[in-house]
């Protein structure tokens, strides 16, 4: 099998921040088993800023963007030592990785990433992957490393996904503060996944929370890969991952799979305004695979650039839709319900193209679930 696993900060860090190595020692010893028994594994860790604030002996997490860059790659540069040295112990040999959104969204630079990870685990190593956050601007940049993980594990064709957390995995509330929480564990391919709601508080000491575990598991559900949200300090946690066990909260694999690209659209990337349609246009881009035309367009609402993604909203006020946009709001508005032949020469004729589109289907009790397309 091959195996994503991304482990989160408050589970490689102690509470001032600092590196624990024990924990790392555990997670090393376990995917020194799976590889012993023949399975691939990469490692998405997180922890960077983190190690970058008790280094410089910052008494609280900075919050601006310029200093954040600044202290995780100072925190990087020892995150990678502290898993070269407990790989080492297994004869392993680590490979730094760092990624940023556009890997994933143009093709390009997607293929590489794919052939750069399919090699480095062709030679052996065991990738340890990061998102970049010392160059990656505020535009760009996740701010989580679940989703990476998600749409890393789309790319590589993984067998599974596990979202390590201090957590023993998805509860029906917030077990710290609610005494009847129970353990969800198995959310079936066909359950209203969005029905299931978390808040983002975490350890303070990153940046993710569960709220973004569960919309990497919903990212790799959509991808068919299995994934699995689980204590990181559990023993065996990955092996009983692997193997199937009910361990933790399952996440089973969809019968129908997005790709990267898609899954970014869907689910990763920030919604920077919306497109109202009329019934017609709303009817053709659910029923058949057609791009986003100006002639169904009825409003634009906020600003946005191209390559931002926006909702498709209908007569109803209800998103059934997301895209990315091949032009500014700016061009849109003067535009809207015209016909292609009544277009200015030389203008893109689709606002968002079908490769770049995918529809959501409305769930009236739970509000709306993506049923990409």
């Amino acid at each position: 099998m091959r195996v994503v696993a991304k482990i989160g900060t408050a589970s490689v860090t102690d509470a001032h921040g600092h590196i624990s190595s024990a924990a790392i020692a555990k997670l090393v010893d376990e995917v020194a088993g799976l590889r012993i028994d023949g399975h691939e594994v990469i490692v998405v860790s997180s922890g960077a800023v983190a190690a970058g604030v008790a280094a410089l002996k910052m008494r609280a997490r900075p919050t601006d963007m310029r200093t954040l860059q600044a202290v995780s790659a100072v925190g990087q540069a020892r995150l990678v030592e502290a898993y070269d040295v407990q790989l080492g112990r297994h004869g392993l040999v680590g490979a730094q990785l760092l990624v940023d959104p556009y890997d994933f969204v143009e093709r390009r630079q997607y293929l590489h990433l794919r052939s750069t990870l399919d090699r480095l685990i062709e030679l052996g190593t065991v990738p340890i992957v990061n998102e970049n956050d010392a160059i990656a601007n505020d535009e760009l940049r996740y701010g989580d490393n679940d989703r990476i993980a998600a749409l890393l594990a789309n790319s590589v064709r993984a067998d599974v996904l596990v979202l390590l957390t201090d957590m023993d995995g998805v509860y029906t509330a917030d077990p710290r503060s609610n005494a009847g929480a129970a353990l969800i564990p198995l959310v079936a391919a066909d359950d209203p996944l969005m029905a299931i709601t978390a808040g983002r508080g975490g350890s303070g000491r990153g940046s993710g929370g569960m709220a973004s575990k569960l919309t990497a598991a919903r990212m790799a559900s959509w991808s068919g890969i299995r994934c699995v949200i689980g204590r990181a300090d559990r023993d065996g946690i990955l092996a009983g991952a692997v193997s199937a066990d009910l361990i933790g909260t399952t996440f089973a694999p969809h019968d129908r799979t997005l790709s990267a690209r898609k899954l970014w659209i869907a689910f990763a990337a920030d919604v920077a305004g919306s497109i109202r349609v009329d019934a017609g246009a709303r009817s053709a881009l659910v029923n058949r695979p057609n791009s986003l035309l100006p002639a169904g367009v009825v409003g634009v609402d906020g600003s946005f650039n191209t390559g931002d993604v926006v909702d498709v909203v209908d007569p109803g006020g209800v998103a059934f839709a997301r895209g990315r946009v091949s032009m500014s709001d700016g061009d849109l508005r003067p535009v809207v319900g015209r016909h292609t032949r009544d277009l200015p020469d030389g203008m893109v004729h689709e606002i968002v193209h079908r490769d770049d589109l995918v529809v959501l289907e409305p769930v009236t009790e739970v509000g709306a679930r993506f049923n990409p397309r």
